[in-house]
């Protein structure tokens, strides 16, 4: 394999992407980790690949970074080929930044020390990259400190410090948040995407939680099995699931199986379109507990069909409980016996055996062919 060194000279601007991977694949004893993998990041753009524990996420954080080489697949920057399995530019030359849960500080080096570590440059230049960084980060009060003095929170501040003293053009960061405790965490990440964005710096964010995902990425990359299963804005991504376990992968869900008949499936909260299923398809109508309605049983036939919930059907609860900002109500179908869960803001904790009128909103349900679901 060539080592060659990356020419700063010919750098592509305009559209380009900062960051550009092509079909990324890696192999481990015969077991495809990585499988295709393609995506883009322009400056300034925060990407998250999202996924569960184990579906190549890191790996191909290690790639990109060149502490790990792929099978297959292209990795450019700023244009410029840096690896397609012939020719590879190492890792020092690429203009990565990289963070992770373990802040892997030095311990023997002050917090100064610690973000100057790697600078180039005359030490005048040096000091005063080290202090504007430490200015940002709100920490130049601790220019002199040792890690050990430090709360994680401070830690992580003077990792990323450190890890934008050179002006890397992409930040890769692996669960850099996890370590950190709840209360400090929103504000530590709010802290991080702000200053990234203020250096116009492409970050690709690994993550296990949807919420980190949703509340830091321009564009999600959701991960499963070694591939890339969806991208876009996290709107849309939420939204707009491609299947059952997307869905599933950002909040609870409910699901009602049926069974397609002229493009349509009968349920006990009336019929939902199938268009383009064949007929005799089994189907999950996948429904979020925050998108049930609930109402009391007044007697009679419960209230009356409407074009953004269609029928009622009525629930026996099971349990309720409250979470903090909501209550979450567990329902047994009297109809089938099935189970459904809604999410009702504020505190409702009605007691169990009561029955209630269950629809849900027709236009917040996702209807998807049924599979057999691997871990």
């Amino acid at each position: 394999m060539e080592i060659i060194g990356f020419d700063e000279g010919t750098r592509v601007t305009g559209e380009t992407p900062r960051l550009e991977i092509r079909n990324i694949r890696r192999q481990f004893g015969g077991r495809n980790v990585v499988n295709d993998v393609s995506l883009s990041v322009m400056p300034g753009q925060v990407t998250c690949l999202l996924g569960p524990s184990g579906c190549g996420k890191s790996t191909t954080l290690r790639i990109i970074a060149g502490v790990d080489d792929q099978d297959g697949g292209e990795i450019f920057i700023d244009g410029n080929l840096i690896s397609d399995g012939a020719t590879r530019v190492p890792p020092e030359g690429r203009s990565v930044g990289l963070m992770f849960q373990d802040f892997a500080l030095f311990p023997h080096l002050s917090v100064s020390d610690n973000v100057a570590f790697g600078l180039k440059g005359t030490r005048t230049e040096k000091r005063l990259r080290v202090r504007e960084l430490l200015e940002k980060v709100g920490l130049t009060r601790f220019l002199d400190a040792y890690p050990h003095e430090l709360s994680g929170g401070e830690q992580q501040r003077v990792a990323l410090a450190r890890a934008l003293a050179p002006r890397p053009k992409i930040m890769l960061m692996d669960e850099p948040f996890s370590g950190l405790d709840n209360r400090l965490r929103d504000g530590i990440r709010d802290e991080t995407l702000s200053i990234l964005k203020e250096e116009n710096t492409a970050v690709l964010l690994v993550t296990h939680e949807p919420e980190e995902a949703m509340r830091m990425a321009d564009e999600i990359a959701l991960m499963r099995h070694g591939r890339i299963v969806q991208r876009g804005a996290p709107y849309n991504i939420y939204n707009a699931p491609v299947d059952e376990r997307a869905a599933a992968f950002f909040s609870d869900v409910n699901v009602i199986r049926g069974r397609v008949q002229g493009a349509l499936t009968d349920t006990a909260f009336g019929q939902f379109l199938a268009p383009g299923v064949p007929d005799g398809t089994d189907v999950d109508i996948v429904i979020r507990p925050q998108h049930l309605k609930i109402d009391f049983d007044r007697g009679g036939q419960g209230p009356s069909p409407t074009p953004d919930h269609g029928v009622w059907a009525r629930g026996i609860v099971d349990r309720a409980r409250f979470i903090g900002h909501e209550s979450l109500v567990e329902f047994r179908m009297e109809a089938d016996g099935s189970r459904l869960k809604a999410a009702v803001p504020s505190v409702f904790l009605p007691k169990e055996g009561t029955k209630l009128w269950i629809a849900i909103r027709r236009d917040r349900c996702f209807v998807f062919p049924a599979e057999v679901k691997r871990a």
